[in-house]
């Protein structure tokens, strides 16, 4: 144990440099860089995605001939129907027609980014980051939260714009949980896509669907066949539906309540019983 001697302060193994006013700790690694060449220079690449030439001939025209211009690459075309390269970080101001289908791009992308800072009109943010049991609380908000930690940041107004659209916007963050759930993303998004058709209706009700009962009908006796199990004559899917939703305890929830935990122990239910999605 140290000794310190009475009436002596013990000496602080720090060095301290003041700049704008700050002090800085530089015991506690506190250097600040204050050249942005440095900065720019660690900036490896920006990848941009746009559809519109217009707008690529901006944007190269804007960067011609500075030494921005060999750190961007840009890519013409669908973003949706781009494969995405590498990347740390995504930000986008997107079409909202087609946010969702991007969001699920980002998010079942790999090898898994860091980050992603979006804008998007107003109420599909606010679904994206939306609780069970709240108006918004839907299929998107829930597939958003398995595989992300979402944010809201910040509200747009239409005003900022050029032309104004109709409507209010939002900035959302989104980070992917790495490492993912340990969850079949196409056989959990079929279990909710049932769910949450009517959302107000009993999960009883919701498969009952005569579509939904010929769909697990036809995935069960795949099942069976690839393990060799015989399917008695009498069988009726929609008799064993109704017994996994019974003993899981969900026969009389309904999808805008239950959150991401109901949904995973529902769908070990049903392939327990060898009833799948996908």
């Amino acid at each position: 144990m140290p000794k310190v001697k009475a009436g002596k302060r013990p000496r602080l193994e720090r060095q301290e440099s003041r700049a704008a006013g700050i002090l800085f700790n530089t015991g506690a690694g506190q250097h600040i860089l204050k050249n942005p060449l440095v900065v720019n220079s660690i900036i490896e690449k920006v990848i941009a995605c746009e559809i519109d030439p217009r707008l690529v001939g901006e944007l190269q025209k804007r960067v011609q001939g500075t030494p921005l211009a060999n750190k961007l690459e840009i890519k013409v075309g669908d973003i949706l129907k781009t494969d995405l390269p590498f990347f740390d970080a995504c930000v986008a101001n997107l079409p909202y027609q087609i946010s969702s289908p991007f969001v699920f791009k980002l998010l079942l992308h790999r090898p898994f980014f860091r980050c992603a800072v979006l804008m998007f009109q107003r109420e599909f943010a606010l679904r994206l980051v939306a609780k069970p049991g709240t108006k918004l609380y839907c299929r998107l908000s829930i597939n958003t939260q398995l595989l992300a930690r979402v944010d809201h940041l910040m509200k747009v107004g239409k005003n900022n714009f050029r032309p104004p659209p109709k409507v209010e916007s939002s900035v959302v963050r989104i980070e992917p949980k790495n490492p993912p759930p340990p969850i079949n993303f196409q056989e959990w998004d079929g279990l909710v896509r049932i769910a949450f058709v009517r959302k107000n209706k009993t999960l009883s009700a919701a498969f009952k669907s005569s579509a939904v009962e010929q769909l697990l009908d036809h995935n069960y006796r795949i099942h069976c066949s690839l393990h060799n199990t015989e399917i008695p004559e009498n069988f009726k899917i929609a008799e064993k539906i109704q017994t996994v939703l019974k003993n899981t305890g969900y026969s009389e929830k309904r999808a805008r309540s239950m959150d991401i935990d109901d949904f995973i122990r529902l769908l070990h239910g049903f392939n327990s019983e060898g009833i799948h999605f996908s």
